[in-house]
């Protein structure tokens, strides 16, 4: 474990789940009441969730944040289809197993948004609720997801640009420094790095980080601590597990043609953030009519990194949640 993450989380653990070894960080007393599990998106870790297990702690409530397939300290396989929808909701099946818990309370940040919300449609047993971070219930595209990105936003919009093998994998990890403070900025200039340059495609982040200057150190969201921690573990793993997420939108579409395209009798929570220009406040339109439980909420003034930008409104957000639907 690198020493920046050391000095900012609780001791790391690790479980054998789904095939892989699991490494994730654990708060409040286990087996009391319903876990939340905290899953986080790219280019992130369980690092990210660091504000939300403190805050977890301190409530006496039972929480884990993992590093998921690919990432940090779990397990990184070789194979693209070993990073599907199959796989990663079932690794967390697979930690709420080894956790002792038959259900659980699964909190979802941007990719990890993704994974939390086809919990109830592929294992509605095993979940209590979900909070959508950001990231809110899609329902399934009519076309396949990378062919209609390619058709609206271009060759070099970051999504269809990972699926090209070992491209965005290097150019991340040249200089994994400037990768993270790149991506780790406020609102403004996330927003700035997503809009197109003349002629260009709108979301072209390899572009955009290509073109910055490693110099600006505007915007930076991230103390040197909290850098470091990311930086360090990005260093040691490369990016390829975490795009490798991506590589299977193909995959998972045509895979979930006979899923369920309503998720009832669970509650749901989705916080929504003001400024996020990838996961808008307006893509969030509409769920109501597919999920019969929802609250929405908008934190204002966020952009992206919500958990870790507005740390106290997202954490009084999820315990007050909590306190109402799953009291002690």
């Amino acid at each position: 474990m690198s020493t920046a993450l050391a000095r900012q989380m609780p001791p790391v653990q690790h479980a054998k789940v789904n095939g892989i070894d699991m490494a994730y960080y654990e708060v409040g007393p286990r087996g009391q009441g319903v876990p939340l599990i905290f899953c986080h998106g790219f280019p992130e870790l369980a690092f990210s969730w660091r504000h939300q297990l403190a805050a977890c702690e301190a409530a006496g409530i039972w929480a884990i944040a993992p590093d998921q397939r690919g990432y940090g300290l779990t397990e990184r396989p070789e194979a693209v289809t070993d990073y599907d929808m199959e796989h990663l909701t079932g690794d967390l099946v697979g930690l709420l197993n080894h956790l002792g818990a038959a259900k659980g309370v699964f909190v979802g940040h941007d990719w990890g948004g993704i994974v939390v919300w086809q919990l109830p449609l592929m294992h509605p047993d095993r979940v209590a609720g979900i909070i959508g971070l950001n990231t809110p219930f899609m329902r399934r595209a009519p076309l396949d997801p990378i062919e209609g990105m390619r058709k609206v936003f271009g060759e070099d919009m970051y999504i269809v640009w990972f699926q090209k093998p070992g491209i965005a994998d290097a150019a991340l990890a040249a200089d994994v420094d400037k990768t993270m403070r790149f991506f780790m900025r406020k609102p403004a200039a996330v927003a700035q790095a997503a809009a197109p340059p003349s002629g260009g495609s709108t979301f072209a982040f390899g572009d955009a980080l290509n073109a910055w200057d490693k110099a600006d150190t505007a915007n930076q969201l991230l103390t040197a601590d909290e850098l470091a921690a990311f930086v360090e573990t990005f260093e040691a793993t490369g990016f390829t597990g975490g795009i490798n997420w991506y590589r299977n939108f193909s995959r998972n579409w045509e895979r979930s043609a006979d899923f369920p395209t309503r998720i009832d009798g669970v509650p749901c929570l989705m916080i929504m953030a003001e400024k996020d220009v990838v996961l808008s406040p307006a893509m969030a339109d509409g769920m109501e009519e597919v999920i019969s439980d929802l609250e929405k909420v908008l934190i204002t003034d966020s952009g992206h990194w919500t958990q870790q930008e507005k740390p106290d409104e997202v954490n009084r957000l999820i315990l007050d949640w909590m306190g109402r639907r799953f009291p002690k």
